[in-house]
């Protein structure tokens, strides 16, 4: 009874979590379609309300128009026009009092992280933490800048080292050049191998036995 459990659980779960996931990320764009909504049914007379509160219901509809509104916004800002007035906002939103410690801090990241031109994520390494002798699979992020790099001996890299199964928590380390191991695979089997915790090998053939009653 128990291998024929197992069995079913190892079908199962793969799919179940991925439903999970995808039903997060639909309630999220759905949520942020409805806030839209209410936004606008603020600015809009009472006999127009009826008609805008019935696309809240439509199944599907929060993403579709997300999906619109990030293409929409992609293509505004890859042209000049588009360009001059992202710089305007920029320039308002960096002056902000407040705004300006969230605004900036939080593009720096995402510019980093998503720019076709960046460094970070591009390379996973092997790195010796928490102590010396336990080795753990790590991401660069870049090199220490300014103060910090001027204080440090030698050499040194930033890295990021993610837990498990969990990869968006982790450690941002500071680490001499020399005691980073680079690996060969990429970030993306890197990232399947942390948060598989090391069950899914990368470029290991799947085993034919991993299902109770294979033989």
């Amino acid at each position: 009874m128990r291998k024929y459990i197992v069995a079913g659980l190892l079908v199962w779960l793969p799919l179940a979590i991925t439903i999970w996931v995808l039903s997060w990320v639909l309630g999220a764009l759905n949520g942020v379609f409805g806030a839209l909504i209410s936004a606008t049914q603020a600015l809009l007379p009472e006999s127009a309300r009826d008609g805008l509160e019935m696309l809240r219901h439509v199944p599907g509809l929060g993403v579709v128009v997300m999906a619109a509104g990030l293409l929409l916004t992609g293509i505004f800002a890859t042209n000049i026009f588009g360009q001059w007035w992202l710089r305007q906002a920029d320039r308002l939103l960096s002056r902000t009092p407040i705004v300006k410690s969230i605004y900036n801090s939080v593009k720096q990241v995402s510019d980093t992280l998503f720019s076709s031109n960046g460094n970070a994520f591009r390379e996973a390494v092997l790195v010796q933490y928490p102590r010396q002798g336990s080795w753990t699979i790590a991401f660069v992020t870049g090199r220490p800048g300014g103060e910090v790099a001027s204080k440090l001996p030698g050499e040194c890299v930033s890295v990021y080292v993610p837990t498990t199964p969990n990869p968006t928590s982790g450690f941002f380390l500071m680490m001499l050049r020399s005691d980073v191991l680079p690996l060969a695979m990429s970030v993306d089997e890197a990232l399947k191998y942390v948060i598989s915790m090391g069950v899914v090998v990368p470029g290991a053939a799947p085993e034919a036995a991993a299902l109770p009653g294979r033989n």
